[in-house]
């Protein structure tokens, strides 16, 4: 299984996926490792990705899925998919699950101008706000509150993935 935490920028997806990769004994895997070096430089410009900027990285995202699951890898996978497209094209089957992280726009701003040593310029949260498409009911999205304490995040992410293969 590789289940991918998503949500915009500063709202605790690596946090969140590293732990729950640790307590599930699983591989973690930081989706900004797979964006090409032209989307690092726009990003530490504050200029936003388009979707042809970020088209190359969905497909390193994918193909690092498909080895995953063809190595019988469980894995997590921290990225933005932001828009259900984009997550559309990472479900590669139903092994694939989705833990969206919903955070208030100004706690994740503030989380942002905390943050130090990562590339993304906290300026562009606004564009990363405005390119979000929550997940519908159809899409069978776990949905977790960014603003509770990462390790209880965890155990309910833990409990959710238990509770749906049985």
């Amino acid at each position: 299984m590789v289940v991918i935490v998503f949500g915009v920028a500063g709202v605790g997806k690596t946090t969140i996926g590293k732990l729950l990769a640790s307590e599930l004994g699983w591989k973690f895997y930081e989706g900004d490792d797979f964006h090409p070096i032209a989307n690092v430089e726009k990003m530490k410009k504050g200029i936003p990705l388009n979707d042809g900027d970020r088209q190359p990285w969905l497909e390193s995202l994918r193909e690092r899925i498909k080895e995953s699951l063809a190595a019988n890898e469980d894995a997590v996978l921290a990225c933005s998919a932001l828009k259900r497209k984009y997550r559309d094209l990472l479900r590669v089957n139903s092994q694939v699950r989705f833990v969206y992280l919903r955070g208030d726009k100004e706690i994740v701003r503030e989380r942002l101008k905390q943050r130090r040593g990562h590339f993304f310029d906290p300026k562009l949260l606004e564009s990363q706000f405005a390119d979000l498409e929550e997940p519908g009911p159809d899409e069978a999205v776990l949905v977790v509150d960014a603003e509770g304490h990462p390790q209880q995040l965890v155990t309910k992410i833990v409990r959710s993935l238990r509770d749906s293969r049985q």
